[in-house]
């Protein structure tokens, strides 16, 4: 039996993690749940799993969870804050952790996890987006599993030559002093030349490109494929999403920018695709379901049923790709810099990325203006080498401050 913790347990990837989770009773436990302010789900599920723990971001909201379950006469312990999540991310019972807090509030619990030396099933973006050096030498100095949640990057080390024997787990091995991503095999080693990111191109990649400016939250919000958050969803339709997942790669898999690349592919049935120097392309293809990557991490490296439907190829009939355009979108050019640039370059773009789209879903802020707001915050704050986690901690803050006087400059 696995015990585990769910960081981000009623976001979209929360609830399908527990919906897998549902369909193998006897080889999981749930130890704690997470939530940011949404009490009423996260009393639900306490009442329906019945953890451990609960923990709400919010102490406001933990506050009001713990009065309606003691009521309810559960035995569920209610706390609050980053030391909570972190509390239940590193409880010595748990074996995996899955990171499925949006945004940088994840960062602190997943790099709990990571010290701990927990198998972290990573949906958290941030967590290599914001620290990505520090992030991967707590992985290896600890002993710590890491395998990705993403889509993408799943389907990336599904295709990789990486085995037990070879890479136990996932984990580092060694630590460079450098840039690079610490891993313990480079993908000129494993015979990679290169790693290939699929994009759905999200609502907009058809829409003429003088319409954008018009574009609102709940276009944005609306992807033609996945159900996922707001802020995802934003993410999505911007392809800044996919900027983050260039840097997450470049960390994961040891690969420089020029090596990682992303082609369109409408309709994500293809999640990604690994290129090898004897032009063999291997490519994990499957319906848009995140149980499919969530249910591969939670039992690697065996196999388990997810309940996605069988993927058939006659039913979808064709393949399409198409190379990026990154006048429609931006966002992706700036992540790509970022990521060249190194250190802290890349805390402030996500910083900057998370101020202007929650601008945008309130409506302070044109979909055109994104970017926009993300360039004048880059131009402001030069990165600088991520010594420690309060240099990432304290460049993440400068950022936001920066960026919210961005959003008052291009409302």
């Amino acid at each position: 039996m696995r015990k585990i913790t769910i960081l981000g347990a009623t976001g979209s990837i929360g609830l399908n993690t527990l919906d897998v989770i549902k369909q193998h009773p006897n080889e999981f436990e749930v130890i704690a749940l997470t939530a940011h302010q949404q009490i009423d789900r996260l009393q639900t599920l306490c009442l329906q799993w019945s953890p451990r723990y609960a923990v709400m971001a919010d102490p406001q909201a933990a506050e009001q969870l713990s009065l309606r379950l003691q009521k309810l006469n559960s035995k569920v312990q209610v706390l609050s804050g980053t030391d909570g999540l972190s509390f239940v991310a590193s409880l010595p019972l748990v074996d995996m952790v899955m990171a499925a807090i949006v945004g940088s509030a994840g960062l602190l619990p997943t790099l709990a996890a990571a010290k701990a030396g927990k198998r972290i099933l990573l949906a958290n973006k941030e967590a290599l987006v914001m620290s990505g050096q520090l992030f991967m030498e707590a992985v290896q100095q600890h002993g710590a599993e890491l395998l990705p949640i993403d889509s993408e990057h799943n389907a990336l080390f599904q295709c990789m030559p990486i085995n037990r024997s070879e890479i136990h787990h996932f984990k580092t091995s060694e630590v460079k002093s450098d840039d690079s991503a610490p891993l313990a095999h480079t993908l000129e080693e494993m015979g990679v030349s290169r790693l290939l990111l699929t994009a759905s191109g999200g609502p907009f990649r058809t829409t003429p490109i003088e319409q954008l400016h018009e574009i609102t939250p709940s276009q944005a919000c609306a992807h033609p494929n996945w159900k996922m958050g707001r802020k995802i969803s934003v993410d999505s339709a911007t392809m800044m999403n996919k900027g983050l997942e260039i840097i997450e790669a470049c960390w994961l898999f040891a690969a420089k920018p020029t090596q990682v690349e992303v082609v369109l592919h409408p309709q994500s049935i293809i999640h990604s695709l690994v290129e090898y120097i004897d032009g063999s392309v291997l490519a994990q293809l499957g319906n848009p379901d995140m149980r499919t990557p969530i249910a591969h991490a939670l039992a690697w490296p065996k196999r388990i049923a997810s309940s996605v439907s069988r993927l058939s190829l006659i039913d979808i009939a064709r393949l399409d790709f198409e190379a990026v355009d990154f006048d429609r979108f931006p966002s992706l050019k700036l992540a790509i810099e970022a990521m060249n640039a190194g250190g802290t370059t890349t805390t402030i773009l996500n910083a900057a990325n998370e101020i202007a789209v929650q601008a945008f879903l309130q409506k302070r802020l044109r979909f055109t203006a994104i970017h926009k707001v993300i360039e004048t915050t880059l131009s402001r704050l030069t990165g600088r080498v991520a010594t420690s986690i309060d240099t990432i901690l304290e460049d993440d803050t400068q950022a936001r401050e920066l960026a919210q006087e961005a959003v008052n400059l291009h409302q």
